[in-house]
């Protein structure tokens, strides 16, 4: 089992000093809009991930008119106790478990999985193809360290790969031996990303179908196309006949970094035909759908942080998702809402004990 016991929060968003301690399994956050409740889902979020599920920009998870923040947090996993240290000062971040900080961030992600549920999510659906692929990878990264790996050394070679494109442009030197090795580079390194994306999505669609049959209480087919070229052709030669046209664009045109992924709902493109409702419902079954994937590949539940779902799914889905989640195959869940009662009257019928923290 995976247990957040306590947190606190120093100059975090809008937290000048807060500590927070759960005793129980379902913790419901309370208060009015703007309180905190969803900077404090981050806040554990970034516990586990060492970033916020929100920002990419430090400064903006810093309170105003300083210039850092701390958090801590004591976990429980597997019955042992862990410790979790998340500090930014000054523009220089670090982070620490058990007292020993990490040299490289990413050999943290997956020890402490977690699933964020929220509001933004939409943008899966309804945004380009970066927040598909920052979806998938999230989710890949906590289950394949080695995926991880692989895909932060190809977004560097693709950086230098780029950076080389604009210099020859502005120089009008010949560097086909420098392109030569950054391509070999990037067969290296993308091949293993575009095996796992695709061997991954063939099995996990499954589960999404399921998850969205339940949750939308009726049968709809849902589907998750895989678009990448490296469907086809090999990579490496991809590469060598897009030169002249990466030359004359002065950027990489080919490669698992512009993949994308096609939701569709009975045939047709969710983004232009699904109703709220049932893009709502897609949304709920692909998130739990990874809650289930990362569970059984753990031995053990993630984290779930369900922000503001009481205004985005109607009573009876509400009704649906929270029998599930009180379920004996889910863990410690995070929910957050501006009405207490609605929160108690929700898992009254389960048989869980809530406890509720107000904001």
């Amino acid at each position: 089992m995976l247990y957040i016991n306590k947190i606190s929060l120093v100059q975090f968003k809008n937290y000048s000093q807060a500590t927070f301690s759960f005793g129980h399994r379902i913790v419901g956050i309370t208060g009015r809009n703007g309180a905190g409740k969803t900077n404090l889902l981050d806040a554990i979020y970034y516990l586990c991930f060492t970033r916020s599920y929100f920002t990419s920009s430090e400064s903006q998870n810093t309170q105003y008119q300083t210039n850092g923040f701390r958090l801590e947090g004591y976990l429980e996993k597997n019955n042992q106790e862990e410790k979790i240290v998340c500090t930014l000062k000054e523009g220089r971040k670090e982070v620490s478990l058990n007292e020993d900080r990490y040299d490289r961030f990413s050999r943290h992600i997956g020890q402490f999985p977690a699933v964020m549920i929220a509001p933004d999510d939409a943008d899966i659906i309804l945004g380009g193809s970066e927040e598909r692929r920052k979806w998938l990878d999230s989710l890949l990264s906590q289950l394949y360290p080695e995926y991880l790996d692989h895909l932060i050394i190809y977004q560097k070679i693709l950086l230098q790969r780029n950076s080389l494109l604009k210099n020859m442009a502005t120089t009008g030197q010949n560097q086909d031996s420098l392109l030569d090795v950054f391509d070999l580079q990037l067969v290296m390194h993308g091949v293993p990303v575009y095996e796992t994306r695709k061997a991954f999505l063939q099995t996990f669609i499954p589960q999404v179908q399921r998850l969205y049959d339940y949750i939308a209480g009726t049968h709809e087919v849902v589907n998750i196309q895989y678009q990448c070229t490296l469907q086809e052709e090999d990579y490496a030669v991809q590469l060598h006949q897009s030169r002249y046209r990466d030359m004359q664009l002065q950027r990489t045109t080919t490669g698992i970094h512009r993949d994308d992924l096609l939701f569709l709902l009975n045939g047709h493109l969710m983004k232009s035909s699904a109703s709220q409702g049932q893009r709502k419902s897609f949304l709920f079954a692909l998130k739990l759908a990874q809650f289930e994937v990362i569970r059984q590949h753990k031995k053990f539940p993630p984290l779930l942080l369900l922000d503001d779902i009481f205004e985005k799914l109607d009573q009876e889905r509400v009704s649906r998702l929270i029998a599930l989640v009180a379920s004996d195959n889910y863990g410690q869940v995070f929910i957050t809402d501006t009405h207490a009662e609605r929160l108690q009257q929700a898992f009254a019928g389960t048989g869980e004990a809530i406890q509720l923290i107000t904001i």
